[in-house]
């Protein structure tokens, strides 16, 4: 029998509390919430005390300062193993949990780190290497879920009436498009250029460029029948995110007014949601992103609500900000390039919670854990250990019920000697993700 809805009784509320109850209590477990102040309110329901008071009958957790307080504060972060997980914010010894479950999983969630001073990498990102999901082992686990989990079991005990919700496995592919032909959409001069270019260093590749411009060859990175072909085989969810920014170093895209760019993403987008990849530059510049979401919308007909940006040159809270400005409301960008795993520490989408101005707001951040190019770009691995890799990190996923996502890029998937056994990891992939 549901035992209704379980009281937080605190000695005061906060935005902060009120939002991370939300994920872990709603989200993870399924349960009705209230934060309660005032002690006369708590009725018959169960309770959990955040709070140093003493409540009879109540599930303790006494609480870390940080969802009390305002603005950014460095916190020492000290590891302690529990249950075979790792912890932080530990809390005194007469709390039911050892720590402060909802303070360590803001910090995580929230990505409060990356608010602090760190040492960015050659793209102004903030690194995996600065993280405490690294430093300390667990980047791999999606440990918010893996807490919640044994909140669960605690809270059991203590209110056997509590009924938890089941989560779903589910997985979702979703493709880059920062290249989408090696030849066509480009404009004459950058034609020109490359085939001189290429007459001077490699013959082979003019010739290829002369057959697709001249003769109506398919371009080599036009792998796209073969991709969705795999995903309609396998009926796998899947997005695909295009850039329609300028051409400069980092971005090689066509010009959002060439035709076969725009009939590719009308292909494309009569099958698949559609989103926008931010240029290099728009991930720090929020003018240019609402002029590239305004081109994509002009070319779609409609408007655009996700979003993931280019080289993932993600800066908190900046580039949220401005990508909710620009009517983006889903991104997927929570993720490291150069490692796999669980940036945010939760293995499942949740509202991006803005610390700076201490609100949620209503972007939901649909995290990652595998990326092609940091597979065989920045791990350097070969097929058979990245296979490994993603099976590891599907069943860390699988275990919690959560959501598996995984970014490939179309440049991955060519149809020739060099990515042959790519595409063997890709099926992998997909075959494996299944539920």
């Amino acid at each position: 029998m549901d035992s209704g809805p379980v009281k937080i009784y605190s000695a005061e509320d906060s935005p902060r509390l009120t939002y991370i109850a939300g994920i872990i209590l709603g989200d993870i477990l399924g349960l009705q919430w209230q934060v309660i102040t005032d002690k006369r309110k708590l009725g018959k329901h169960p309770v959990i005390n955040y709070s140093s008071d003493n409540l009879s009958g109540s599930f303790k957790i006494c609480p870390e300062s940080i969802l009390f307080e305002k603005g950014i504060v460095a916190k020492q972060i000290i590891l302690r193993e529990w249950k075979e997980l790792p912890v932080f914010f530990q809390i005194p010894s007469d709390s039911d949990l050892p720590f402060d479950i909802f303070a360590a999983s803001f910090y995580l969630v929230s990505r409060y780190e990356e608010y602090l001073e760190f040492i960015p990498d050659e793209f102004g990102r903030f690194p995996s290497s600065s993280s405490v999901a690294f430093k300390n082992g667990f980047l791999g686990k999606p440990v918010i879920d893996l807490w919640a989990k044994e909140l669960a079991k605690a809270l059991l005990k203590r209110f056997p009436n509590i009924v938890f919700r089941r989560n779903e496995y589910k997985a979702l592919l979703t493709i880059d498009t920062d290249q989408p032909f090696a030849y066509q959409g480009k404009n004459i001069f950058r034609t020109i250029l490359g085939l001189f270019h290429g007459k001077n260093s490699d013959p082979e590749t003019v010739n290829h460029r002369c057959s697709a411009i001249t003769k109506g060859e398919k371009d080599p990175y036009d792998v796209f029948d073969y991709i969705i072909e795999n995903i309609e085989k396998n009926s796998t969810d899947t997005r695909f995110f295009f850039p329609v920014g300028g051409h400069s170093k980092f971005d090689k895209n066509p010009s959002w007014k060439n035709d076969e760019y725009r009939k590719l993403i009308h292909k494309i987008a009569d099958k698949f949601p559609i989103g926008l990849h931010p240029s290099f530059i728009a991930g720090e510049d929020g003018s240019l992103i609402d002029t590239e979401a305004d081109r994509l919308h002009s070319i779609l007909g409609k408007e655009v609500s996700l979003g993931r940006f280019h080289y993932l040159r993600l800066y908190m809270p900046r580039s949220y900000n401005n990508i909710l400005q620009a009517g983006i409301s889903e991104d997927y960008s929570m993720g490291y390039p150069d490692e796999p795993g669980f940036r945010a520490g939760i293995a499942r989408p949740y509202f991006f919670y803005n610390v700076s101005e201490d609100k949620q707001t209503n972007l939901k951040i649909v995290p990652f854990q595998i990326m092609d190019g940091t597979l065989y770009d920045y791990k350097k691995l070969d097929p058979v250990s990245s296979k490994e890799v993603i099976l590891k990190l599907i069943n860390e996923t699988k275990n919690v019920g959560g959501l598996f996502v995984s970014i490939w890029h179309n440049t991955s998937l060519l149809d020739n000697e060099e990515w042959k056994d790519w595409r063997e990891v890709f099926e992998f992939l997909i075959n494996n993700q299944r539920p």
